[in-house]
């Protein structure tokens, strides 16, 4: 685990929508929609070709990055020993920021939090795609190196207020994809899933 104040890091969110190349968009009232210009609305992904040269996250306060493994035990008759075999690594971003508007809650609730195709909201029903989520960059400050989490779905988010009233928002990006750390380099962070990967 890897915890970066806001100021230590800057982070940028893009779908992972390769074709239409689209912008994941908040409306004033809280309605989701996907499409290849931002408008008047508020932005919470950028198109996968932006990378890492969007405007990204403001306000933000915390940056956790997480890496954990899920084992099953395996017990065999006749053997007192158990065997752990690991089936699948997971990759948690949690971003923590001071609210500022409701695009956060706009997308946990009403739609979005599997990312897109094209103009289409892609279901949590749906089979996972290279299309499916959202591609996390956190850049460190004075330095190069990008670690990206690829393919990301929103899996939670949660407001808090304390006895100042100032109010934080976290949303958290989960992932089984092996993220990459890279130099900034534009094909590394900006290429597209293949289904090997997947």
């Amino acid at each position: 685990m890897a915890y970066f104040l806001g100021r230590d890091c800057s982070v940028y969110i893009c779908t992972e929508d390769s074709a239409a190349e689209s912008y994941a968009l908040v409306s004033a009232a809280g309605a989701v929609s996907f499409a290849t210009s931002s408008g008047s609305n508020n932005v919470f992904a950028a198109p996968l070709e932006t990378g890492t040269g969007g405007t990204g996250e403001k306000n933000l306060t915390g940056v956790d990055l997480s890496i954990g493994a899920v084992d099953e035990d395996i017990t065999y008759v006749g053997k007192r020993q158990v065997t752990k075999a690991e089936i699948k690594k997971e990759t948690t971003v949690s971003l923590t920021r001071k609210k500022d508007s409701i695009t956060w809650d706009g997308i946990f609730n009403n739609g979005g939090r599997q990312g897109c195709s094209g103009s289409s909201e892609i279901s949590s029903l749906q089979e996972p795609t290279i299309n499916t989520g959202y591609r996390v960059h956190v850049v460190l400050s004075g330095s190069k190196d990008v670690f990206t989490v690829r393919g990301c779905c929103v899996q939670s988010h949660t407001v808090s207020v304390n006895a100042d009233g100032t109010s934080e928002e976290t949303m958290e990006f989960m992932t089984y994809i092996t993220p990459k750390v890279t130099n900034g380099t534009a094909a590394a962070i900006t290429g597209a899933l293949t289904t090997a990967e997947l």
